[in-house]
């Protein structure tokens, strides 16, 4: 993700650029730029308890922005909240991870009911529409290893239903290119500022929200439309006007 105020030049400009007369080409370079494919389900899929109606996840796949918009309008999600893992606690600030430097990626943590909607699901509509998984340490106009693709596994259940689903898709050659989604146990996880939070709820008229993150919601909604919800549920009750 760009720093705030170059993200905010860099997308003013391109509505110019729309304004200017050239909607149709910008407009087929935004669809070009959030591509989305149904995948087939997991095969290793296995049931959960009946008893359990809590389980969480955690995935990086680029600015978090996108990712925790497209989680908060999925049915059996409970809460998703954007923050950061892979590094230390002392480093999980916005503007050092921003740095690329510090170890994290943009990361959100779903927390979901498993009766309702399973992990292997939960990856499905991951790997379908909220990121390209064949991207390398970038997603879109972002650039670093703090937008990597990344599974954060919280039991070797998660690990080997990632792991088996990778594996299943670049076997089908579905994809393009090769799958570079990391697979690693989940060390920690800290919540992020709170005025990244519900981002796309708050500001749906950002333009960087309108190019690279509405259209991962519109494909949430017509390739999984058993999963949409209209009404996203919310990270924060209150939201800090910072943004």
């Amino acid at each position: 993700m760009l720093p705030l105020k170059h993200k905010q030049t860099f997308y003013a400009v391109l509505a110019l650029v729309l304004v200017a007369g050239f909607a149709i080409k910008v407009s087929v370079a935004v669809r070009a730029a959030n591509p989305a494919v149904s995948l087939p389900p997991p095969e290793m899929n296995p049931s959960v308890s009946q008893s359990n109606a809590r389980e969480t996840a955690v995935l990086s796949g680029g600015c978090f922005w996108g990712v925790q918009g497209v989680f908060e309008h999925v049915a059996g999600v409970k809460r998703v909240v954007a923050g950061y893992a892979g590094g230390d606690k002392n480093t999980a600030t916005y503007e050092q991870v921003s740095t690329g430097t510090t170890g994290h990626a943009e990361t959100v943590e779903i927390t979901f009911d498993p009766r309702k909607i399973s992990f292997g699901q939960i990856l499905q509509i991951f790997f379908s529409v909220a990121h390209d998984p064949t991207e390398l340490n970038r997603q879109g106009p972002d650039e670093g290893t703090q937008y990597r693709s990344e599974i954060f596994y919280n039991d070797s259940r998660q690990r080997e239903v990632a792991q088996a689903y990778i594996a299943q898709l670049d076997r089908t050659h579905i994809l393009t290119a090769p799958i570079v989604t990391r697979v690693d146990p989940n060390k920690g996880f800290f919540s992020a500022e709170d005025y990244h939070q519900d981002y796309l709820i708050h500001h749906p008229e950002s333009m960087y929200v309108v190019f690279n993150d509405l259209p991962k919601v519109a494909n949430l909604r017509k390739l999984f439309p058993e999963f949409y919800l209209e009404s996203p549920v919310r990270a924060l009750k209150t939201q800090s006007s910072k943004g």
